[in-house]
């Protein structure tokens, strides 16, 4: 994490990878750059708990030090938004953490502190969340079976922009989608402080039935600053039919 700016990949999907390398290896590298991964998993009310889909959003966001939930379509907006926050707080408590190991020089942690000094340190993450610069990739799976929820994405992105809006610090979102014709991903908006032009975007997207989640997160990655794309896992072998 660059010193004052919070990064995270906001990965929006319905379902399990099926084309280049693992998503969770790809997590994994993007978490080791200080780039958080979150995963919002949007399926369908006959989907059980023991789907691979389930598992996969899970393990992805494990290894992306950050965290995963699964919603059906309609309750989309409202958890675009909590995850982000709570990914903020997330973030932010673990690296009061470190610091907290580095001052006492052992694992100590917020719950060893005192309720009372506890406290304190509590409103001063909340207060660094607000005026931290945050930086989201969007990543958004426009896979065939994706397609009857891309209307849904659309308007939780707007209202997460709009909700974000009221924070002190800055913020930059971009949107980018996978597959894209023969790309790994594609892109929607690039980075911005705001998502107005959303809503004339999303309505071009279009389905595929590839879900390169590994490849796209790895492409997600190279477009942070100051990451150095030379020294990323790429998968070459991904390849759009038609």
């Amino acid at each position: 994490m660059s010193e004052g700016t919070l990064r995270q990949i906001l990965l929006i999907t319905d379902g399990c990878s099926n084309s280049g390398v693992s998503p969770v290896d790809a997590a994994k590298q993007a978490f080791a750059y200080g780039v958080v991964v979150n995963v919002i998993g949007v399926l369908d009310p006959d989907q059980s708990e023991t789907d691979a889909s389930f598992q996969e959003i899970e393990r992805i966001a494990q290894a992306g030090g950050g965290i995963s939930q699964v919603v059906f379509k309609e309750d989309l907006s409202q958890t675009v938004q909590a995850v982000t926050r709570q990914a903020m707080s997330q973030t932010l408590q673990g690296f009061v953490h470190q610091e907290l190991k580095h001052i006492f020089g052992d694992n100590r942690s917020l719950v060893d502190i005192a309720p009372d000094k506890r406290g304190e340190v509590m409103e001063v993450v909340d207060d660094l969340g607000e005026a931290c610069k945050l930086e989201v990739f969007i990543l958004v799976d426009t896979s065939a079976s994706m397609r009857d929820k891309l209307l849904t994405v659309k308007e939780a992105l707007l209202d997460l922009s709009m909700n974000l809006d009221a924070r002190t610090g800055t913020n930059q979102f971009a949107i980018y989608q996978f597959p894209y014709k023969k790309e790994t991903i594609g892109v929607i908006h690039d980075w911005a402080e705001a998502l107005e032009e959303v809503s004339v975007i999303f309505p071009k997207l279009v389905s595929s039935g590839m879900t390169p989640t590994g490849p796209a997160l790895i492409k997600a990655l190279a477009h942070f600053n100051q990451i150095e794309t030379s020294e990323l896992m790429y998968d070459d072998a991904f390849r759009q039919e038609g």
